[in-house]
């Protein structure tokens, strides 16, 4: 059983205040995108937010819109939050600016998993990307001690606990597009990634 979550926080700086999770992508605000993977594999699904009210009307009632405990830490405070309220012990994270992600990477990330470690992340390029991990929600714990020492970064959770990655090679051989990990920071960003979904990529 398998939790899902979308961090919709942030300030969107770069983005001129507007919010990434309901650009349109595809033919649908790009959070709907991502819920419609998600509900593939997740018979949970949670959206951390600051402000659920543009929220409301985009996403069925099904969804679970929460906010932080601790307000303004990040994706990490956003984290925090979904494990403390997962109803389950596997949690998948995403990040709202992703277009592309993979529940079959997911499912991938999740066998690995019940290796016994408390979290798996992708390795794609010789980079870690911890917001397209499955976690176990007991890191938690390990989070509000980071936060309480005003810790924000998602990597530094890896300092504290059993985790394992897999690699690019690993995702190509299962059929994955590398893609998956791919994310908006900015409007050229966007652009790029529409035309690749206009290309089917």
């Amino acid at each position: 059983m398998l939790s899902g979550v979308i961090l919709a926080g942030g300030a969107n700086r770069r983005m001129n205040g507007e919010l990434k999770a309901l650009l349109p992508f595809g033919g649908k605000p790009l959070i709907v995108r991502q819920l419609d993977c998600m509900r593939e594999i997740c018979d949970e699904l949670i959206v951390v937010t600051n402000d659920p009210k543009p929220y409301l009307n985009k996403v069925d009632r099904s969804i679970r819109i929460i906010t932080d405990f601790f307000a303004g830490h990040g994706p990490l405070g956003g984290m925090h939050a979904a494990f403390s309220l997962a109803k389950h012990d596997s949690i998948w994270v995403v990040g709202c600016d992703m277009p592309f992600i993979s529940s079959r990477a997911a499912q991938l990330l999740m066998q690995r998993k019940l290796d016994g470690f408390e979290a798996v992340v992708p390795l794609v390029a010789d980079e870690l990307h911890p917001l397209h991990g499955v976690y176990d929600r007991t890191c938690a714990s390990h989070i509000a001690t980071l936060l309480n020492r005003g810790e924000t970064k998602v990597s530094t959770l890896l300092n504290h606990v059993f985790w394992s990655d897999l690699g690019d090679r690993f995702f190509l051989e299962n059929g994955v597009d590398l893609n998956f990990v791919s994310n908006i920071s900015t409007f050229e960003d966007y652009e790029v990634m529409r035309r690749l979904e206009k290309l089917g990529k």
